[in-house]
């Protein structure tokens, strides 16, 4: 096998392994290929970088798929920490909330106490990241 027809197996085998594991220290070593060659090829083949993006989405969601089954299972086994985190991750009646209560008076924010409110609310995820600030404004 020379040496073009050998990269192009081990960039499909391992995308292939990145399908069953998308770890790629592990899936380097199945297919017998350094790190350093896969993160090489990465940066030089972009359609090799987009199939292995995709491969490894794929696996992600395999193992997800794995996961939620194993959580499932340990449920059914009345297993007390499956179930609360199933119920605060899955079910809203249990999802961690975020509260804010205010009194709403006829007066203008100062300029201090506008961006005391807008900090407030980035440190809440409630307003979104600075470059699109300009069009969120506090009145």
């Amino acid at each position: 096998m020379n040496l073009i027809s050998k990269q192009k197996w081990q960039k499909n085998a391992v995308c292939e392994q990145l399908k069953k594991t998308p770890i790629v220290q592990i899936a380097c070593e199945k297919v017998g290929l350094s790190r350093a060659s896969y993160y090489r090829w990465r940066k030089t083949d972009k359609k090799f970088a987009e199939e292995a993006d995709k491969s490894s989405c794929e696996g992600i969601l395999l193992i997800n798929d794995l996961a939620e089954s194993k959580l499932i299972s340990m449920i059914h086994d009345k297993n007390p920490t499956a179930i609360i985190f199933w119920l605060k991750n899955r079910h809203r009646d249990y999802a961690q909330k975020l509260e804010i209560t205010a009194k709403h008076e006829d007066h203008k924010l100062t300029p201090e106490q506008r961006k005391m409110v807008k900090q407030a609310l980035k440190l809440g995820a409630l307003l979104p990241e600075p470059e699109s600030e300009q069009n969120n404004s506090l009145t």
